[in-house]
């Protein structure tokens, strides 16, 4: 089992959908990312050098949402795994979960979302 930093629940404001209404609205999303990556390094050393720094992370993330509207969670997603694994060399994985409690969809629920898994090509 690979070590993780967990990012639960984060909460931002953006366009994504297929609809217009999604896209000149807009919504609340929430994500949560779990990266993976070695943290005994810097659990033996105490080196913020030696781990990822979550708020750094956050920053990408949220760049990400409430920028460039997409028309898919699916997007969204592979955006974000895509520039966090760009971002940060010592995160070997990424799974991402984009929550939507707003859906357009008549209907009881907690959200709709999509959630991927991504690591970084050997």
């Amino acid at each position: 089992m690979k070590d993780k930093i967990l990012m639960n629940h984060m909460g931002f404001f953006g366009y994504h959908g297929v609809f217009d209404e999604e896209n000149r609205l807009g919504q609340k999303f929430f994500i949560d990312a779990e990266l993976e990556l070695d943290t005994k390094p810097a659990g033996l050393s105490d080196d913020m050098n030696l781990s990822v720094s979550y708020g750094d992370v956050y920053e990408v993330i949220k760049a990400i949402c409430e920028g460039k509207p997409y028309n898919l969670l699916e997007a969204l997603a592979e955006n974000i795994a895509s520039k966090v694994l760009d971002s940060f060399p010592l995160i070997e994985g990424i799974k991402v979960r984009v929550k939507k409690p707003e859906a357009p969809v008549p209907g009881i629920f907690d959200y709709f979302g999509v959630e991927i898994y991504r690591k970084r090509d050997a």
